[in-house]
């Protein structure tokens, strides 16, 4: 791990410095039932933790990199990139405190777009990291968010009859002779 965290005005959760890479061993993923919330990523954590406890079962060690454009999980030249604006919620594990969660959003047709991603950490600690950069990430982006829209040209829709504009040109007219 590198970077550094500075206290998040707030006060709430140190603000981490990005992009920040951590490596921990991938549990996988399995479908999550709702949008945000350890009630939607308890399930599918408690799963992924009893296939990975399975004799013979091997965890792959991967890069997770949490950055301002999102989280990339990679080994060597294969990587996987989620997008800031496909994860919705990311936890430290309540009842596994060196497990990081996330959901990520995607759409999947006619399944449930919702996939909990779930990451074996170093340490407690590490974990909690992991939680307060995606934090980061996910206010840094709203800020973003924010700022484009700030520039953008508001635009508004007419909605009145062409009789009433015809009517409101010509009045406006008569009131400047």
């Amino acid at each position: 791990m590198s970077g550094g965290s500075s206290q998040d005005s707030t006060g709430f959760f140190p603000q981490e410095e990005l992009p920040e890479t951590f490596t921990v061993k991938y549990l996988g993923h399995a479908e999550s039932r709702g949008l945000w919330g350890i009630k939607n990523t308890r399930g599918p954590v408690d799963t992924l933790v009893a296939l990975a406890k399975q004799p013979g079962a091997a965890l792959p060690v991967l890069k997770l990199t949490v950055s301002r454009a999102g989280c990339t999980l990679g080994a060597g030249v294969a990587t996987k990139h989620y997008p800031i604006d496909t994860v919705s919620y990311g936890v430290q594990d309540l009842v596994y405190t060196r497990v990081f969660s996330m959901i990520v959003v995607q759409d999947k047709g006619d399944k449930s777009p919702f996939q909990c991603h779930a990451f074996v950490c170093e340490s407690r600690q590490a974990a909690r990291k992991v939680t307060y950069c995606l934090a980061t990430a996910f206010q840094e982006y709203s800020r973003s968010i924010r700022a484009a829209e700030a520039g953008q040209k508001r635009f508004a829709i007419d909605l009145r009859s062409p009789e009433d504009l015809e009517a409101e040109l010509k009045a406006s007219d008569s009131s400047e002779a």
